[in-house]
């Protein structure tokens, strides 16, 4: 059913994800905060609408006049989510996907999944801005470390580096697979809940940064061997059952 969406953020993400979108046949609209992107968003027949949550002086109520809206920015202000969500209470949106991090875990060396406690955080809390609100349906979407593309892991450190937590263990997903969990959860009308977005393997940092870095032509990394190896295992099993997904990318090491 084709639908109104609205991406707040047309980043590195948001982009092609609204491209993705429009493929499938919706009308989208997209922010970005800088006027030089504009023509670039309207070029890829995204809607472009300047807006910074940061300011008060937005085109919101036309940006907001959609089915449903993805946060995919950065910002952690507290202040600024609480404005926006006054905004969204007040438009036609009802159905919101709150683009989050599985960075809201601690490391607990151990495995993690959605019912797991999170840390203090500003983005805690602006999650839970968005799910206490009884105005709006809300999924929050926890992705692991973002890879694909230009983004390398490979070049994720610079030369001379020392990396931390060898045998601690690495969470990422591709950016093809956040697409398509955020495509999965509008095709399955799945709201009101928190996935866990984070490939099936888990190879420890060791593995995956000297194999990332020998596909992008560099000297093996060297680790700080005295370091404790702290980490987390992310569980994908709510996101794989609930959404009947299954990932383009699953294994890190292929």
């Amino acid at each position: 059913m084709k639908q109104k969406i609205s991406i707040l953020g047309c980043g590195w993400l948001g982009l092609p994800l609204a491209i993705q979108l429009i493929n499938d046949g919706n009308d989208v609209k997209g922010s970005t905060t800088t006027l030089c992107k504009m023509r670039s968003l309207q070029s890829n027949q995204i809607t472009p609408y300047l807006v910074d949550i940061n300011k008060r002086d937005n085109p919101l109520p036309l940006f907001l006049n959609a089915d449903i809206l993805i946060v995919a920015i950065t910002s952690k202000s507290i202040e600024d989510f609480e404005y926006l969500i006054e905004q969204i209470v007040a438009s036609n949106i009802k159905k919101v996907i709150f683009i989050s991090s599985t960075s809201v875990y601690a490391n607990a060396n151990g495995v993690v999944n959605e019912d797991s406690p999170v840390k203090d955080v500003a983005l805690a809390q602006i999650e839970q801005l968005f799910l206490s609100s009884p105005e709006i349906k809300t999924t929050v979407i926890r992705f692991a470390g973002l890879f694909g593309y230009s983004r390398k892991p490979g070049n994720f450190f610079p030369e001379g580096r020392i990396i931390d937590h060898p045998e601690g263990f690495v969470n990422f997903i591709h950016r093809d697979d956040c697409i398509r969990v955020i495509q999965a959860v509008i095709t399955t009308d799945t709201w009101n809940q928190i996935f866990n977005g984070c490939t099936d393997s888990h190879p420890t940092r060791r593995e995956f940064y000297t194999c990332q870095m020998l596909k992008v032509g560099r000297n093996n990394p060297v680790f700080n061997e005295q370091a404790s190896n702290e980490y987390k295992i992310v569980d994908n099993k709510k996101l794989k059952s609930m959404l009947h997904f299954t990932f383009k990318y699953p294994d890190l090491m292929m």
